[in-house]
């Protein structure tokens, strides 16, 4: 059961907070416009203004003016939110912003909450769930994949093929429970090997879709890159060197960095959310270091590309470990500048020197094959996120049930439970489900005025 729209009018301020050329007050619901009559004066009243026009006015506090604006109405059904929608365009200092939305608010509007535009346009069925989700990962969107990911959700690629096996589902539902509740009609149900496998189409449907699970959280957080290896190889200087900035403090000392440090840089294309780490060392005394050593653990437990530093020009460290074949890794032996040590004469991997720049260019072009072997550089129509994931696991869970309920000829009514199970799961993707909860959770995490 969906819940029902808040009849408020609300006001948000829509963008950034701090000084810009221009600033957005929006204002959505049944008095959008009423409120907006009473705190603007221009030629016309926003009331007497056609949808999706605009008129240069003044907002007003009492007798008092608060700046000169641009405002437009949006009127129902046809606005963002699919109210009324009044939208205010005035100069962008900071103290001028609030004035005019809090003149909104004396007018009879309230505060919006973080995300209830979006909120109000779902439950108004402007958008899908995954739609709604959309909008914020393109306004988070770092890279051209993530942004094309977010643009083809927001189109509706994803909501179409959820919906698509929601109706299967309903379909072979109701051609089951249509069987069990008439019997005496005759009606044959679709069973044996043909309903096995329209079950089967329906499985591999929804695992087609877990598939681009990985894919999706790269498209959204980056590839998680970890440069890890020992005291003082270089691994500070590698991420300095791959931002193009001095991030890190570098220094001759060994374990400089006891804490990780986390950024993001765009390599064509490609999100890589780079963490560098503290060097690896036999664990002691000192309870900073040995939480620094942990720290670094847990990064590589969920790289996904880690890039392995050693110094070249000393001895093979003991503790040194060949890449695990199920971990994507590339070895780097740092200080190219200098005499390689013997013990890595016949080892492969890159060359590479932090200081005078040497091999930098072919460790980007390894990145990305790396990254090109794994498929992460590989855009689909769609993605699915963490919450969309774990719908669809709980969907397949249930629809193996309803097939093993089957092989062991169990009753049509086990059968029809399991499916209608995973119907609910399904429909939890895009919104048809008791979705109160989930988008209390969801729409929290929107900026105000979104």
């Amino acid at each position: 059961m969906m819940p029902n729209v808040d009849s408020a009018t609300i006001a948000a301020v829509s963008t950034p907070a701090g000084e810009g050329a221009i600033a957005l007050v929006r204002l959505s619901g049944p008095s959008a416009v009423s409120v907006a009559d009473q705190v603007f004066r221009g030629k016309r009243m926003a009331s007497e203004l056609a949808s999706h026009f605009q008129q240069f006015g003044e907002i007003f506090e009492g007798d008092h003016v608060i700046d000169q604006v641009m405002l437009s109405v949006h009127r129902a059904p046809a606005s963002y939110t699919g109210e009324d929608v009044v939208e205010i365009s005035c100069h962008g200092g900071v103290l001028v912003t609030v004035r005019v939305w809090e003149a909104c608010l004396h007018a009879g509007a309230r505060a919006a909450r973080p995300g209830e535009f979006t909120e109000r346009a779902f439950l108004n069925g402007k958008l899908d769930l995954t739609q709604a989700e959309a909008v914020i990962d393109l306004i988070r969107a770092q890279t051209d994949l993530a942004l094309r990911s977010a643009a083809e959700q927001l189109e509706g690629r994803l909501g179409e093929r959820i919906s698509r096996l929601r109706e299967e589902l309903i379909a072979l539902i109701a051609n089951l429970e249509a069987y069990i509740d008439f019997p005496e009609e005759g009606i044959e149900p679709d069973v044996g090997e043909a309903f096995l496998a329209r079950l089967d189409t329906i499985r591999a449907q929804i695992d087609a879709l877990l598939a681009t699970a990985d894919q999706g959280r790269i498209f959204r957080e980056g590839v998680r890159v970890v440069i890890y290896g020992a005291t003082n190889a270089g691994k500070s200087s590698l991420l300095n060197r791959l931002l193009g900035f001095r991030r890190a403090i570098v220094s001759d000392l060994p374990g400089t960095t006891r804490d990780t440090i986390e950024e993001v840089v765009n390599l064509r294309g490609i999100a890589l959310r780079l963490t560098d780490t503290a060097g690896l060392r036999p664990r002691g005394g000192d309870p900073v270091e040995n939480e620094g050593i942990e720290r670094t653990e847990r990064s590589l437990a969920h790289a996904d590309l880690v890039l392995h530093v050693v110094d070249a020009s000393i001895a093979k460290p003991e503790h040194f470990k060949a890449c695990p074949a199920e971990r994507a890794e590339l070895l780097l032996l740092n200080k190219s500048d200098l005499s390689e040590h013997a013990d890595w004469k016949s080892c492969e991997a890159l060359r590479i020197s932090c200081v005078a720049d040497d091999g930098l260019a072919g460790l980007e072009e390894k990145i990305l094959s790396k990254v090109s072997e794994q498929r992460w550089d590989v855009p689909s129509t769609v993605a699915i996120n963490a919450r969309h994931r774990d719908c669809l696991r709980r969907a397949l869970v249930a629809c193996d049930r309803a097939k093993a309920a089957l092989a062991e000829n169990l009753a049509p009514e086990f059968v029809a439970v399991d499916l209608r199970e995973a119907l609910q799961a399904v429909g939890e993707v895009i919104g048809h489900a008791d979705m109160e909860e989930i988008l209390d959770a969801l729409f929290a995490t929107f900026c105000i005025g979104k």
